[in-house]
């Protein structure tokens, strides 16, 4: 199995692609956005897509979205084949186009809106938090492409500031702020071992 950034030369498994996200969302019964073969093709082109092949064959993809001048991007359309299901892959590949995220849009923060408690749990391993909706792109163009979602309704409903979604956002800001203060608790932590160890080994010897 090779996960790998997604270029023009995959375009063929587009077809398949949509196929995929579509009848996912017929037996979820959930919310997921149908995307155009097209649509997935320029994510390619962008090079804004990772695809996960097992000997040539289709197994798993997702992409990026931008919004908001570069302000905020989502890893969207994660989606892994039936046959390749219930392996972990869907974790690897999220961890992939995270970490493709973050090195081609280093500043921005990245959301996800999702009912799926399986890729909220994914999102959390990855540093994401819960958030309301206002703390989302107010980038419109994103909002209206949950028009092909069943629950469209519930978010006019509700003025865009609730679905049966949950939002999720990783903020590089924060996140770089609680960095240091790890580092230091996992300093303090070693060096409180050692010294435990060393004291133990010397009351050993005696």
């Amino acid at each position: 199995m090779e996960i790998i950034i997604a270029d023009i030369s995959h375009s063929i498994y587009a077809e398949e692609i949509c196929t995929t996200i579509e009848n996912a969302a017929k037996v979820r019964g959930t919310g997921i956005a149908k995307r155009k073969p097209e649509y997935v093709i320029s994510k390619m082109q962008q090079g804004n897509a990772v695809i996960a092949l097992e000997s040539n064959k289709f197994a798993g993809f997702c992409y990026i979205e931008s919004w908001s001048h570069g302000k905020f991007v989502a890893n969207s359309g994660l989606i892994v084949h039936p046959d390749f299901r219930g392996i972990g892959l869907s974790k690897k590949i999220k961890k992939k186009i995270f970490e493709h995220s973050r090195a081609k849009f280093p500043e921005a923060k990245i959301f996800s809106i999702t009912t799926g408690l399986a890729v909220m749990k994914l999102n959390s391993d990855l540093g994401y938090k819960p958030v309301t909706f206002s703390e989302l792109t107010t980038d419109q163009t994103f909002w209206n492409g949950c028009k092909t979602c069943v629950n469209y309704d519930v978010l006019q409903r509700t003025n865009q500031k609730m679905c049966l979604c949950t939002g999720m956002l990783y903020d590089p800001v924060t996140e770089n702020k609680t960095q240091p203060q790890k580092k230091i608790k996992e300093k303090t932590f070693n060096r409180l071992k050692s010294i435990k160890q060393h004291l133990f080994l010397k009351k050993e010897k005696k």
